[in-house]
C-alpha cells in the first residue's frame, strides 16, 4: 500500500492555511508585493469592523457598540471626554475612539504556497480599491480567470514621517491559479473566516470595563503606547499608533 499523494497534500495545505489566526494575516512588507483579491461566496470581498486600541497594553479590540449594537463602558467614556471639552480630555478622547479597519482576502505571488490570507489596511487604501473595483475598464478583478493581480508599493517616501501603502493594478487580465487551475478550487474553499479569525478580539461589556479600569488607574497616556513611526525612527503622528497597533493585533 503506498501513500495518497494528493490526501498528503491536502493535509499540508490544512497545516498551512489553518495553524493560527496570525499566519492568515499579510501585511506587505517594504517595497513591492503582488497580490490577487479573491472572490467570496457573498460577493463582497469587503470586511470592515471597528477597533478599540491604546488601552494599556491590550493590542486593540473590536467595538461591541460599533460591531454588534451592545452596550460598551469605552464608548460611553469616550463620549464623556468629549463632553468635558478640555484640550487633554479631547486628546484622549480621539486617542481612545474606536477606529475602523477594512480587510479582504488575498493571494500573495510567490507565497501561494500559505493560501488565502487577510490583509488589512485603513480607509484611503479602501477607497483606492473601492474606485480600482466600480472603474468598468478593469472588470470583476477578482475573477478566478480573467481578473487582474494588483502590486502594493509600502513604505515611507522621502520626506514623509509616516509609511503609505500605494496601488497599481496590472494592465493585463491573468487567472488566479496560471499553473495548477484546479488549485483554485482549493484555495477559494479555504478564505478564512472572519468571525474565527477576529473571536478572541471579541470582548464582553464586563470585560472591556476591567480594561478600562486597569488603564485609568495606571499611568499610561494613550499617546505613549506603541507608533509605527518607531520603525522609521521619525516623530509620531496622528494615526501611526493606529497602524501600529493593528499591527501589533495581528502579532
Amino acid at each position: 500500500m503506498s501513500f495518497d499523494l494528493d490526501k498528503m497534500r491536502a493535509r499540508m495545505t490544512t497545516l498551512k492555511t489553518k495553524g493560527g489566526a496570525n499566519n492568515r494575516f499579510w501585511r506587505p512588507p517594504d517595497g513591492e508585493s503582488v497580490i490577487r483579491i479573491v472572490p467570496t461566496a457573498d460577493g463582497d470581498p469587503f470586511k470592515d469592523y471597528w477597533f478599540h486600541y491604546n488601552v494599556g497594553d491590550n493590542p486593540g479590540f473590536l467595538s461591541p457598540k460599533r460591531n454588534f449594537g451592545e452596550d460598551c463602558p469605552l464608548d460611553s467614556f469616550v463620549r464623556q471626554l468629549w463632553q468635558e471639552g478640555t484640550e487633554d480630555s479631547k486628546r484622549m478622547a480621539k486617542k481612545l475612539s474606536a477606529r475602523q479597519r477594512f480587510f479582504a482576502p488575498v493571494l500573495v505571488r510567490g507565497e501561494e504556497d500559505q493560501g488565502v490570507r487577510v490583509w488589512g489596511f485603513g480607509k484611503q487604501v479602501y477607497e483606492s480599491l473601492l474606485n480600482l473595483v466600480l472603474n468598468p475598464e478593469y472588470g470583476d478583478i477578482t475573477d478566478p480567470d480573467k481578473g487582474i493581480d494588483l502590486a502594493i508599493n509600502y513604505g515611507k517616501p522621502v520626506g514623509a514621517s509616516f509609511p503609505v501603502t500605494q496601488l497599481t493594478p496590472r494592465r493585463r487580465s491573468s487567472p488566479l491559479c496560471p499553473d495548477d487551475p484546479e488549485k483554485c478550487h482549493e484555495l477559494l474553499e479555504n478564505i478564512p473566516d472572519f468571525e474565527e479569525l477576529f473571536a478572541a478580539s471579541r470582548k464582553t461589556a464586563v470585560e472591556v470595563q476591567g480594561m478600562l479600569d486597569e488603564f485609568l488607574l495606571s499611568d499610561s497616556d494613550p499617546e505613549e503606547n506603541s507608533s509605527e513611526t518607531t520603525k522609521y525612527n521619525s516623530k509620531k503622528e496622528e494615526g501611526t499608533s493606529v497602524d501600529k497597533a493593528f499591527a501589533d493585533l495581528l502579532g
